[in-house]
């Protein structure tokens, strides 16, 4: 066992000087992270923490580029085995009882493939980690992300895009994702058309006739697999880039949609940027009860058996309720610091103990501050809530108190420190399962703490 850590610790000093030498004229880095996760051990269950020891090298060639994650967890002379070190299984054999193949254990170890990016050139794709992908103007896909697992469970997804422009046919385009590649669960796509596209870059040249589709084949996925029948939603939009300025942009847009219970929405807005740095929207909408928007959102894969629940418990759609959405960001000292924050909510008030979460107000911010603004520093922070004002008098004081208990909420922060080339990590997410402490409900807690090594 001393050879073995003498030997990573000298592969750790050893491997940047190679890697620098080997790799620098064609855009080649690499990192080595060490570190702690919190997972559930394989034989009882129980949660305990696991040492990380992972090599991460990415390369890029133009507009290709590629990433993997090859990430070891063990236990060094554990206290339920004999042996001197214990390796965590799930991260190399497959867990047939949670109906885990092959495909799910051995893609997510490419973090990513891409080729191209979205909207710059007219052909891109990318394979691996999903961040934020919408498709048309939110009303069906919002921000999607595969990442909710992390860093117990990379998921391996695909999103792609071909714009007829590649051809200088600009009438037509097509987007498309699978949050998962190995299971092909969710799966939409977004066509869109550009019928007067002959006028060039004018605004009824710019303008996309869209129709949107996805389809979730297993609901109960991350909880229990194949015992859900699928979900679908329909939708079409109109889109018109008013203004494209950089330092002014002004998109119009109207979108309807249909879910699985044949309960609609629609939404007509408008977005865009103010003064370059500032993003802004606002949005009228028209949703009918028992219509989830933003069906598949940020916080999908963790939420999605409960969303399956509450279309299943509403098979017919009830009447329509007028509410509202505001959308402000800000983009400052050159993207390195970040702000976004989401409002949406009904225009009358709610009954305290509905179900339904499109009649309450909801609060989704986000904050991010990249490397390079304060020394050293650099960190991402979440924060969604749902069902705002739910069980309390509504009365507007009521929700403000209401909007900061994190209750019904998911939470979500990582803080990175810089020394040199080795970056500390600490990742931590929180969010409240209604369905954990025999239904009243409790909290779901991922965290990791790490230090990496980039070269």
């Amino acid at each position: 066992m001393k050879r073995l850590l003498l030997v990573l610790v000298a592969f750790a000093l050893i491997l940047p000087l190679s890697a620098q030498d080997s790799g620098q004229d064609r855009g080649f880095s690499a990192g080595l992270n060490l570190g702690s996760d919190l997972l559930p051990d394989p034989d009882t269950g129980v949660i305990e923490s696991w040492s990380k020891l992972g090599f991460r090298p990415d390369l890029a060639i133009g507009k290709f580029g590629i990433g993997l994650d090859l990430t070891l967890r063990f236990q060094l002379y554990p206290e339920s085995s004999s042996d001197p070190i214990k390796i965590y299984k799930w991260d190399w054999i497959p867990n047939t009882a949670e109906g885990k193949t092959i495909f799910d254990v051995y893609l997510p170890k490419i973090m990513y493939v891409r080729y191209g990016l979205r909207g710059v050139d007219p052909l891109y794709a990318k394979l691996g980690s999903i961040d934020d992908f919408t498709l048309g103007n939110g009303l069906i896909i919002n921000d999607y992300a595969n990442t909710r697992f992390l860093p117990d469970q990379r998921i391996f997804g695909l999103q792609a895009g071909i714009d007829g422009e590649l051809f200088n046919v600009p009438y037509f385009g097509l987007e498309a994702l699978t949050g998962n590649l190995a299971k092909l669960d969710v799966v939409g796509g977004r066509v869109y058309l550009r019928p007067l596209a002959f006028l060039g870059k004018s605004v009824l040249g710019r303008t996309q006739l869209g129709a949107t589709g996805v389809v979730d084949q297993d609901p109960y996925l991350y909880t229990a697999p194949g015992t859900g029948s699928l979900i679908y939603v329909l939708g079409a939009d109109v889109t018109m880039p008013i203004l494209t300025n950089p330092a002014l942009s002004l998109t119009a847009y109207v979108e309807g949609a249909r879910e699985m219970n044949e309960s609609m929405g629609a939404i007509a807005g408008i977005g865009g940027k103010l003064i370059g740095f500032m993003k802004y929207g606002l949005q009228f909408r028209y949703l009918q009860e028992g219509f989830i928007p933003s069906y598949f959102d940020a916080n999908y894969d963790i939420l999605r058996d409960e969303r399956y629940d509450f279309i299943a418990a509403n098979p017919t759609p009830g009447a329509f309720i007028p509410s509202w959405q505001a959308f402000l960001g800000f983009d400052l000292f050159s993207d390195k610091l970040v702000f976004d924050a989401t409002v949406s909510g009904p225009f009358d008030s709610v009954i305290n103990d509905a179900d339904d979460s499109t009649e309450y107000p909801h609060l989704k911010g986000s904050l991010v501050l990249k490397e390079g603004l304060i020394s050293g520093l650099s960190l991402e922070g979440s924060y969604e809530k749902f069902f705002i004002g739910k069980g309390t008098p509504n009365t507007f004081l009521d929700k403000v108190k209401d909007l900061i208990d994190p209750t019904d909420a998911a939470i979500g922060f990582a803080v990175h420190y810089k020394t040199g080339a080795t970056v500390l990590t600490l990742d931590y997410a929180i969010r409240w399962d209604p369905s954990l402490a025999s239904g009243a409900g409790d909290w779901d807690v991922s965290s990791s703490l790490s230090a990496s090594v980039r070269f």
